[in-house]
């Protein structure tokens, strides 16, 4: 069972910013026990004054200032204060379990970009599986909650099957999936941070990698390489993507559809593939595809603690 703090009710009412994290967090509270989850969102823009996105981590918080600017700016000292407040009043938590990270309204890249080298991980949980997560060295944490429930659906249909993940980051929907019996799992991603991090929350499921391979490569040419057909296929690319280590620029509007049409090739007759994007401004077409069921399922993957409903946008493809 995990541990969840009871937070105090407290005499002050008077706090708008405080009574809705009060409240949020009450209400998730009850799931986040009956579901073995630990890691979930406390608060997400609901008040105009207040822009921010509270994340729960097992007991610490990381707080996301979304700048109004294109340009990357700090938050005033007054949010600074009254987010310490709001959290040491409810949790009795003190400012040195506070992460704060500045989200600028420029393109994303999700080049992970590094922020620090104190490299201070602990691990969460998801569903009673566990992530490792930092809340100091990256600019993100290493696991993307909004997909909580995309994992779950993919693991949901993973048992004795094999599954391939492209674009993998830190192996969230393998793990997932391994745990709920996949017989095979492979990961593709180019950052060697994030496969060997991968690799690390297989075996803080101990999960052996026997049959669950990471794999470091630039996933266009893993595409153009393999040979192998997948039961089940996760594409959850960046909007953008401008490493050093790829051929060219990866840009999702633009490339999307070779990327799908390549994995496509991969799927088994009877498999499914699930595309993921988080671009804004992404527009899909569904009949580049004509040999598949195309299906968008978003409402079935956003999570109840985000009420942003573009956070991402996820589709189901189906040979006919």
């Amino acid at each position: 069972m995990i541990d969840l703090p009871i937070i105090k009710d407290g005499e002050n009412k008077s706090s708008p910013f405080i009574n809705c994290i009060r409240n949020q967090y009450k209400h998730l509270r009850k799931w986040a026990k009956r579901t073995q989850t630990n890691c979930f969102r406390i608060y997400d823009r609901d008040l105009a004054n207040y822009p921010l996105a509270i994340d729960f981590y097992a007991g610490r918080f990381c707080v996301h200032y979304f700048s109004k600017s294109r340009k990357t700016e700090e938050p005033p000292y007054e949010l600074y204060e009254e987010v310490a407040l709001a959290i040491k009043t409810l949790f009795e938590q003190e400012t040195k379990d506070i992460y704060w990270r500045t989200r600028s309204r420029q393109k994303e890249t999700r080049q992970y970009e590094k922020l620090d080298g104190v490299e201070e991980f602990f691990d969460v949980e998801e569903y009673g599986v566990k992530f490792l997560v930092n809340l100091t060295d990256y600019l993100d944490t290493g696991l993307f909650l909004d997909h909580r429930e995309t994992r779950r659906l993919v693991a949901s249909q993973a048992k004795d099957k094999s599954l391939l993940n492209l674009f993998a980051y830190t192996c969230s929907f393998s793990v997932q999936a391994a745990a709920h019996g996949a017989s095979y799992t492979k990961s593709v991603d180019l950052s060697n941070t994030y496969t060997n991090w991968g690799k690390q929350n297989f075996l803080l499921n101990d999960i052996a990698l026997k049959n669950h391979e990471v794999v470091r490569e630039d996933c266009l040419k893993f595409l153009n390489m393999e040979t192998r057909k997948y039961q089940i296929i996760v594409v959850d690319p960046p909007t953008i993507s401008r490493s050093k280590k790829m051929e060219k620029m990866f840009d999702v509007q633009e490339d999307y559809v070779p990327l799908l049409t390549r994995a496509l090739n991969l799927l088994t007759k009877d498999g499914v593939l699930f595309f993921s994007t988080n671009a804004r401004k992404f527009k899909f077409e569904p009949s580049q595809f004509p040999t598949f069921v195309v299906e968008e399922i978003t409402h079935k993957t956003l999570p109840l603690d985000f009420k942003d409903k573009k956070i991402h946008r996820c589709w189901r493809f189906k040979p006919l």
